[in-house]
């Protein structure tokens, strides 16, 4: 399954050149070309898949599994004192690429520049019960 519009497929059929870090029948990982920081890796399935959600467990849990051992490398090999890995759903999460993909980022204490923030909303009036209850109904 591979969508021929996609960058991340060109990627894979190996149409676009990359910097692959690892390669199996399920999933490829190569270095992100923006480098957030050094080492910044993505983590995508080799079959398409729109995003996280998109994808079936048995593959998301495949890809995860890959960045795993790629943030344990990257601590060991680059000497990165953290990783973030995270995944974006939909343009109004970030993603800009609509194929699934893991970032990996390794993290370089106070000095690689990058911000990832969570602003405290625990002032604002919200209703915590009724919004657990909301996404609880939601899992049924």
């Amino acid at each position: 399954m591979h969508d021929k519009n996609c960058i991340f497929c060109k990627i894979i059929n190996k149409e676009i050149p990359s910097s692959i870090v690892y390669e199996d029948d399920d999933v490829m990982a190569f270095l992100d070309i923006s480098q957030t920081t050094k080492g910044h890796t993505l983590v995508i399935p080799k079959d398409h898949y729109q995003n996280f959600l998109a994808t079936p467990s048995e593959v998301s849990n495949k890809v995860m599994e890959v960045a795993k051992r790629i943030g344990m490398a990257q601590i060991d090999m680059l000497h990165a004192e953290g990783v973030n890995i995270l995944t974006n759903v939909n343009e109004a999460a970030g993603q800009s690429v609509m194929h699934f993909h893991v970032h990996v980022i390794p993290r370089y204490a106070n000095t690689d520049g990058f911000k990832l923030t969570f602003e405290d909303n625990s002032e604002k009036d919200l209703n915590l019960p009724s919004i657990a209850t909301k996404i609880n109904q939601g899992l049924k």
